[in-house]
């Protein structure tokens, strides 16, 4: 066994280092486990995520303590000042308190979990990681916002992860023009969807929808999108497909183009009873 105080001290760190590294690997693994989607497995991930945290910080603080324990520090010395230290950063840094007091509220109030889409202090993403400091999103352009804990006052949740945006085209009376119609709305959709992909979080759907109060017949386009980026498609796609109209209707209104937006909820009870009745037709 080595004596040095100093070889200790490095053994303590390198093993420390060497921990961690352990922990890091495993939270990557059981977040891999924990991949796929639904609820408990977003609540692992989130847990995973501050556990990990946690650990990290533990680990540090133990092979801290070895250190000085072998250069003459008691460890009852370095408990009580560690104790003192840490009033004194409480006070002196109230926001390091509040981030992690917040990220266990998240974790114990079950206020969203790693694979959500949030909208939080401005910010639209995907929920990567709750850490005891950072909330870590990744947005529209797939970059990386770590948005402190404490900083997280209203939340706005989207259950589908997207926002649903419906365009509808009123068609004439007349079958043909209206099929030439239907026709150019979808190419017109098509190639804005190529032309801004990062708008898009599903394919571009179409149906034929009939509508009673004025009574009419429309194309119903629908685009799922980023929350709080439907701007070009009121503009840019709305004012080109009206365009586009008028050179087959001269007198084609604008009216006859309505843009309309709405979140589209999880409906759970229809899809636990679409799973019951799945298994009494198995069972049967």
């Amino acid at each position: 066994m080595p004596s040095n105080p100093y070889v200790i001290a490095l053994l303590a760190a390198a093993g420390a280092v060497l921990l961690h590294g352990v922990v890091i690997l495993s939270r990557l693994g059981l977040l891999k486990a924990f991949s796929k989607p639904g609820r408990a497995n977003s609540k692992a991930r989130t847990v995973v995520s501050l556990a990990a945290s946690a650990t990290g910080f533990c680990i540090y603080f133990v092979a801290l303590g070895v250190v000085l324990a072998q250069f003459g520090v008691s460890v009852t010395t370095y408990l009580a000042s560690a104790s003192i230290l840490g009033l004194a950063v409480a006070f002196g840094s109230q926001g390091l308190v509040q981030d992690v007091v917040t990220g266990l509220t998240i974790l114990i109030a079950d206020i969203f979990n790693v694979g959500e889409m949030l909208e939080v202090s401005g910010q639209v993403g995907i929920v990567e990681d709750v850490g005891m400091r950072f909330t870590v999103l990744r947005n529209a352009h797939g970059a990386l916002v770590y948005v402190p804990n404490r900083s997280i006052a209203a939340v706005t949740k989207y259950p589908r992860r997207h926002i649903r945006v419906h365009v509808d085209v009123t068609l004439p009376e007349d079958g043909t023009k209206a099929d030439e119609m239907a026709a150019i709305a979808e190419r017109t959709a098509k190639s804005f969807t190529r032309q801004f992909p990062a708008l898009f979080l599903r394919p571009v759907s179409f149906a034929r929808v009939e509508i009673e109060d004025p009574p009419r017949a429309v194309v119903r386009i629908t685009f799922r999108i980023w929350p709080g980026r439907g701007g070009p498609i009121e503009g840019t796609f709305r004012q080109e497909l009206l365009h586009r109209m008028k050179t087959v209707q001269e007198d084609f209104a604008d009216w006859m183009v309505a843009v309309n937006t709405e979140i589209e909820a999880r409906d759970v009870q229809a899809g636990l009873l679409a799973k019951a009745r799945q298994l009494l037709k198995l069972s049967s």
